[in-house]
């Protein structure tokens, strides 16, 4: 079960003006599934992404980054049970066709809309039943409905996510929500999963690619559940101006400060969703590297932690087994750690300094921290004054499970 983690109260979920969402049932993988969600947005919104950089990225993909470039978004469709993904020219023409069957519902052009797609690879998109479902979903399309929204992206998830903030900007009250899907083939190489945040802020288009990439760098970036980059993923900022707020064109101003705050809350609470969510979780855990010289290397280091399967299956039998985690740093590849001048921490207890384990160290102290459900493992490099945190679960035997039984 999802670790500490339960699925938002709608009411929770605030409307952002300029944005409505429609749900429809296609049944692409099961037989009365809500997989079809629709998002349009109010004349004038501005859009911003951030995709995987797997090569085999996905039709969707492509066609995204195509959209995005000089084109005005008016509409998100979004379907889950097929990825699109290792499907080649033909799935490069059925995700245009779902584009141009959501153009005509909503009277733009073909690249005024953006599809997604999560689900199953090297399958062929059914838009033989996808097309026929998008009617439906535009008739559902209202200002309120983000918590059913996420319920209909998610895939082997257990738990919708979603979260809002408001922020106070220029006099002005400002509305962030996200929803996003992702439970497994979670590890970043740039945001690992589908993800939608939305604001009514008025920002400067030139500002928000820039600030796309810094929420998912703080968020999304800092996610891994099994360490598989997966073919689609997409983070995406909406932004409709609809706040009436003066437009934030300064990147160093205040209001871009408080919009980040808001923006980097709502991202981060999602993407530690998908690690309590992670298939399989049993246990949450933060890794925190600090005394880095750079925050390449401290996320380096937090990686090599988070993604080995073996500190990840001792987490989950709450061995105390830590010469994982000293393995793990050392084989991270910062070559010129001197691994006498660290300290490890599991929780408040020192595990380990000087080159090994700290002579305060007993294997009761570690015991009684593996069986709690939310974990800190903690390293000083002692080499600089950066740091880094990234956040993960533990592989437990569901997650062979759920791996082994994805298609049936």
């Amino acid at each position: 079960m999802p670790v500490n983690l339960a699925a938002p109260d709608p009411a929770s979920l605030l409307p952002v003006a300029g944005v409505r969402l429609g749900i429809a049932s296609a049944g692409i993988k099961k037989p009365g599934r809500r997989d079809i969600t629709l998002i349009e947005l109010a004349p004038g919104s501005h859009v911003a992404g951030v995709f995987t950089q797997n090569r085999f990225c996905a039709a969707p993909v492509t066609l995204c980054k195509q959209h995005l470039h000089g084109n005005e978004i008016r509409a998100l469709v979004i379907n889950t049970g097929n990825a699109n993904a290792g499907t080649g020219e033909e799935g490069l023409s059925r995700a245009r066709q779902t584009c141009a069957a959501v153009a005509q519902l909503f009277g733009c052009a073909t690249e005024n809309v953006l599809p997604f797609s999560t689900g199953v690879i090297l399958e062929p998109l059914p838009i033989d039943k996808i097309l026929p479902a998008l009617p439906a979903a535009q008739a559902d399309l209202a200002p309120g409905h983000w918590s059913e929204a996420a319920h209909a992206i998610m895939t082997t998830d257990i738990v919708a996510k979603g979260a809002s903030r408001k922020a106070q900007i220029g006099g002005k009250t400002v509305t962030v929500t996200g929803i996003a899907k992702g439970s497994g083939m979670i590890h970043p190489n740039m945001a690992t999963m589908l993800g939608y945040v939305a604001t009514d802020a008025a920002i400067a288009p030139a500002l928000m690619q820039q600030l796309v990439k810094e929420v998912a760098d703080v968020s999304f970036n800092c996610v891994t559940v099994d360490g598989d980059t997966s073919t689609n993923d997409s983070f995406i900022l909406i932004a409709t101006g609809q706040a009436g707020n003066a437009q934030i064109a300064d990147a160093a101003g205040t209001d871009y400060a408080a919009l980040r705050t808001a923006l980097d809350e709502v991202a981060i609470e999602l993407a530690q969703a998908m690690a309590r969510d992670g298939e399989g979780a049993t246990k949450f855990m933060t890794i925190n590297v600090a005394g880095g010289r750079d925050r390449a290397e401290c996320k380096q280091i937090a990686y090599a932690i988070a993604r080995s399967p073996l500190v990840k299956t001792a987490f989950f039998a709450s061995d105390p087994n830590l010469g994982r985690i000293l393995a793990a740093i050392g084989y991270a590849g910062v070559g010129d750690l001197d691994v006498n001048a660290l300290k490890v921490w599991l929780g408040d207890v020192l595990v380990a300094e000087n080159g090994g384990r700290a002579a305060s160290y007993t294997e009761a102290q570690g015991a009684a921290v593996m069986k709690e459900a939310e974990i800190t493992v903690r390293v000083a490099l002692n080499r600089g004054s950066v740091d880094a945190t990234v956040w993960t679960c533990d592989f437990s035997y569901d997650y062979v499970k759920i791996n082994a039984e994805y298609r049936t």
